[in-house]
């Protein structure tokens, strides 16, 4: 059959905004490092109250984030609403998923960007001490040292809320002795790095957590692939969707390049749930880390693989399913019940609405269909891992 305007056009906009074959993204993977670290991903032994892993809040099911609005750490049992009602650490902001960390090109980490290679020189919160050059390796240094996600709250742990990077370095050492003294998981960490047992330190801890994410989650091919690359035909609603994607809905103004995110910060006004990280109900996104009064309310844009699989959205998860995340981005009102609100929370989302003037979805008008034939474009960016294993 042939090939549509309307296909030709979708195709050219695709590949022009940065979609790249999956294999492209993939970087050089040590098989052996990775193994090691999936015993680490899975281990108790990285959090300081020997009570959850990597794994708790990155699982397959719900798409390798939580399936919760806000991440739910140290002290939790179960799964998604079971985790809940446990005693555990709640976050402030929704758990990230995993697809594509750590990929070529992939290098800003973390909602506020705390870890930022993108300018050629690594920036996070070890400022000149960063531990490595590699920043996947730099960010999996960061989650065992974070109250309430790998660290309970305790009179115990009081000496580390300061954040400082010696007490920080404290708690890998700990890790490390951890490992060391598990013959399960030391034995092939140490093979992998050709290293003795004695000599591990948490620098190799981090480079197989980073070499495990870097294999486990890598970007597969998903139905746009085989659309762009291979000829495979859309559904007229995918199809209008993507269009709507590329063209007057202005999505791609952010959601650009091989993963669908152009990797930079930008402020959608959604509502806030939950205590936020400046307390109060309020997250000031980039701002935590730049203290750059123009990047208030700014997260980095999420990328958008398996995008169907990770709800609730936003940084604070207030978005229970995906239509509410797009009708957010260009009409935030309507997600937002505004008589509820109080007078500082009014004037807190006046501020959001102003930065977000700013931004490419501004004010544009989306009807429920044409927002339902988003939610079909995006769903052609899923893929099943389980097809290569």
């Amino acid at each position: 059959m042939a090939e549509t305007m309307r296909e030709a056009v979708l195709r050219e906009a695709v590949l022009e905004n940065g979609l790249r074959p999956a294999e492209e993204l993939w970087p050089e993977l040590d098989p052996e490092k990775a193994a090691a670290g999936e015993r680490l991903f899975e281990s108790e032994l990285l959090s300081l109250t020997r009570n959850v892993s990597c794994r708790s809040c990155h699982l397959d099911e719900f798409g390798s984030a939580d399936g919760l609005p806000l991440g739910h750490g140290a002290g939790g049992i179960g799964k998604g609403v079971e985790r809940m009602k446990s005693p555990a650490g709640v976050l402030s902001r929704n758990t990230l998923a995993l697809w594509g960390r750590g990929g070529i090109g992939f290098d800003v980490f973390f909602w506020d960007g705390r870890v930022d290679a993108s300018s050629g020189e690594i920036r996070s919160q070890f400022g000149t001490m960063a531990p490595s050059d590699d920043p996947l390796v730099v960010t999996a240094h960061l989650p065992p040292v974070e109250f309430r996600e790998m660290i309970g709250e305790s009179d115990d742990t009081e000496w580390l809320r300061q954040g400082e990077v010696g007490a920080a370095a404290e708690v890998h050492q700990e890790i490390a002795r951890r490992i060391r003294a598990s013959p399960e998981i030391a034995a092939p960490l140490s093979e992998a790095f050709d290293l003795k047992v004695d000599e591990l330190t948490y620098l190799q801890i981090a480079e197989a957590l980073a070499a495990f994410i870097r294999s486990e989650f890598r970007v597969r091919d998903t139905k746009l692939h085989r659309f762009v690359f291979d000829g495979q035909r859309l559904t007229d609603r995918e199809l209008a969707g993507g269009l709507l994607f590329y063209g007057r809905g202005q999505c791609a103004a952010c959601h650009s390049g091989p993963y669908f995110s152009d990797l930079t910060f930008h402020a959608i006004p959604f509502a806030q749930f939950g205590f936020g990280f400046n307390g109060f109900g309020i997250d000031y996104g980039r701002y935590n880390f730049t203290q750059d009064p123009r990047d208030r309310y700014a997260f980095r844009t999420p990328p958008l693989y398996n995008v169907t699989k990770t709800a609730p959205y936003s940084h604070s998860g207030i978005e229970p399913h995906l239509a509410g995340a797009i009708s957010a981005h260009v009409d935030p009102l309507a997600e937002i019940n505004t008589s509820k609100l109080s007078a500082r929370e009014r004037a807190e989302l006046y501020q959001k609405i102003a930065r977000w003037s700013g931004e490419p979805s501004y004010a544009v008008e989306l009807s429920d269909e044409e927002v339902k034939d988003l939610v079909a474009f995006l769903a052609t960016l899923d893929f099943d891992p389980e097809h290569d294993r």
